[in-house]
């Protein structure tokens, strides 16, 4: 199985280090991809919301693999434990799905053709985050769940069996 990541904008300083770790950490579990699509807020950032919306989610649908489950990371999604997301990829990939894609907005989210092309809708936290922070939190997540798959011993908190705690 494969996971893309679609994002608006590129990694920067000060997080684009720990970015790229963890994606590589992520990488040794699953066959990942990070897709980079442009912001579509202009070169001063000046266009309306709307427009830079539906620039980003032109951008975003072009790279989306066709038949791919989507994953939209977005304020208004439902949060997931890492044993749950742990427990999807799981899924999915022993049901031999071929792609699983998630999908980063930029500064003003995502558009509703992706919203509804979205088989989940993930919320990172109660709190909007720069998209870069999403970016980070995800590849952490990513590679989270891969250690839980395999019982390896970075995940502290409770196994895919036990649901006593939440994290």
């Amino acid at each position: 199985m494969k996971i893309t990541a679609i994002v608006v904008g590129r990694a920067k300083a000060p997080l684009r280090d720990a970015i790229a770790d963890y994606e590589t950490r992520a990488g040794r579990y699953w066959k990942l991809e990070v897709v980079e699509v442009a912001s579509g807020g202009g070169a001063k950032g000046k266009s309306r919301p709307d427009r830079v919306v539906e620039t980003e989610e032109a951008l975003l649908l072009a790279r989306l693999p066709e038949r791919a489950q989507v994953v939209a990371l977005t304020r208004t999604g439902h949060g997931l434990k890492s044993v749950d997301l742990a427990a999807y990829l799981d899924d999915h990939a022993l049901h031999s799905t071929q792609d699983v894609c998630f999908i980063i907005g930029g500064a003003f989210g995502l558009g509703p053709r992706i919203l509804d092309r979205a088989q989940k809708r993930w919320s990172l936290s109660e709190s909007t985050l720069p998209h870069e922070m999403a970016r980070l939190l995800l590849a952490e997540q990513l590679y989270r769940a891969g250690t839980i798959i395999r019982n390896e011993p970075y995940h502290k908190g409770p196994s895919r069996g036990d649901h006593r705690g939440s994290h």
